[in-house]
């Protein structure tokens, strides 16, 4: 799944207040997919960089929304992690989303781990909530 799973070295290196550790590209584990992690204004957001699907046609679009108005969407570019903040190592926000399912939960917790991979849940009522784990790139 492209949004929800990513390798960091196995040393991590401590998180800075700022968020500055977690951004970068992360590979999702689904699809050779690929999100990057960015600042948007006070927050993080994260958006969809490559995935294998993407090198063999670039113009994928979101087919899978069950919001029928935004399936012509492109998938490269797509923010799927919006306004996340806290830190240092874990954030809170949302929406997330999943391309790959259509899937989506108005909130979302970045984790990042101490053997630096990142932990990326997705939680609709609170209770529903799944758990993805990410790997850094860069």
């Amino acid at each position: 799944m492209v949004m929800f799973a990513l390798l960091l070295s196995a040393a991590a290196p401590a998180m800075a207040a700022d968020g500055s550790r977690i951004l970068g590209v992360w590979a999702t584990g689904s699809e050779g997919g690929r999100v990057e992690i960015y600042r948007c204004g006070e927050a993080l957001c994260g958006k969809i960089v490559d995935a294998t699907r993407l090198r063999a046609n670039p113009d994928l679009r979101d087919v899978r929304n069950p919001d029928r108005s935004l399936r012509d969407r492109k998938l490269k570019g797509l923010v799927v992690l919006r306004g996340f903040t806290g830190g240092p190592a874990e954030w809170k926000g949302g929406p997330v989303y999943d391309p790959e399912s259509g899937d989506g939960a108005a909130n979302g917790y970045l984790t990042l781990r101490r053997d630096g991979k990142l932990e990326v849940k997705g939680c609709v009522a609170a209770i529903f909530c799944r758990t993805k784990v990410w790997t850094r790139v860069r």
